[in-house]
């Protein structure tokens, strides 16, 4: 257990120091919080690891993650207004370690999900920008019908798993409050009545795909949606407020066929507080009632 630990925690290092290599202005405090890290883990003997070492690997690992999202933060705060060029979409780094969101998920398939997965979605997606770019350019649009559908699936998986690793957090779980409780108590009565609804919706989910708890602006309203393969079943119009994926790879390593279970235990990560923030951007938004 000690050894598989440390290779997760060593994973999520060589992360943390990826994402400090791309950015590389700004970063030397945590470059320096990072080394410090890595030293002392260094001396660490796996075989006499002890529940103080683990204490204080936690404590660290729990500063950095802090002070890392920060820098992320403050990252996303300033691209707010810039466009992504055509083909140069990129995978957002996880919010917390690989191993934050157990026993809910486990570390080997939040490496499997994000590092894979959803790293073959963005590819998918700069693909097929590039490609319709050419399309344009040479005026040879007679794969436009595939390139658009490549671009519908892979871009509808990289921004449903963005937001997916956005609304989870190893402090989340228990309940909503605020404006988007008194929303939530409007449309469906209760929070429990819509925690039953979004469960038995993401289990029923036909195949593979999500279940999704969005604003409708036209309703002015909250509705559940299911999508399977992330682009089918939608309804146009709406803005995802909270996601939860259960496409197989998201839960089979751990729960294999209890879809059931996994959903269930899913609440105890769900984070709140984005989701609030989603809302109240969304609910600012309102189109004519129709």
């Amino acid at each position: 257990m000690n050894k598989q630990y440390l290779e997760d925690v060593e994973e999520w290092l060589r992360g943390v120091a990826n994402y400090l290599d791309k950015r590389q202005d700004g970063t030397g405090d945590l470059r320096d919080e990072l080394d410090q890290l890595l030293e002392w883990k260094s001396g660490i003997n796996e075989e006499e690891l002890s529940a103080t070492d683990i204490e204080q690997l936690q404590q660290r690992i729990h500063i950095l993650h802090h002070n890392v999202t920060k820098l992320s933060q403050k990252d996303q705060e300033s691209n707010l207004n810039k466009s992504v060029p055509i083909g140069k979409h990129t995978l957002p780094p996880l919010p917390y370690a690989y191993n934050a969101l157990e026993p809910v998920i486990s570390a080997e398939i939040m490496k499997l999900h994000h590092d894979k997965h959803h790293q073959a979605y963005v590819d998918g997606l700069n693909k097929a920008e590039l490609m319709m770019q050419k399309a344009r350019e040479t005026n040879d649009f007679s794969l436009i019908k595939h390139w658009e559908r490549e671009a519908a699936f892979h871009g509808s998986g990289h921004y449903l798993h963005t937001l997916f690793w956005e609304i989870m957090s190893p402090k989340g779980g228990g309940n909503p409050n605020g404006s988007l409780l008194k929303q939530i108590e409007h449309d469906f009565g209760s929070f429990e009545a819509l925690k039953k609804h979004f469960s038995e919706a993401a289990k029923a989910v036909e195949g593979v795909g999500w279940a999704l708890l969005v604003w409708a602006p036209r309703a002015k309203k909250l509705e559940i949606l299911q999508s399977e393969r992330h682009m089918n079943l939608t309804q146009w119009d709406t803005i995802p407020l909270l996601v939860l994926d259960v496409w197989e790879h998201a839960y089979y390593l751990q729960y294999k066929t209890n879809r059931a279970g996994y959903v269930d235990n899913w609440w105890r990560i769900v984070n709140w507080p984005e989701v609030q923030y989603r809302f109240d951007k969304a609910s600012q938004l309102t189109w004519k009632t129709q």
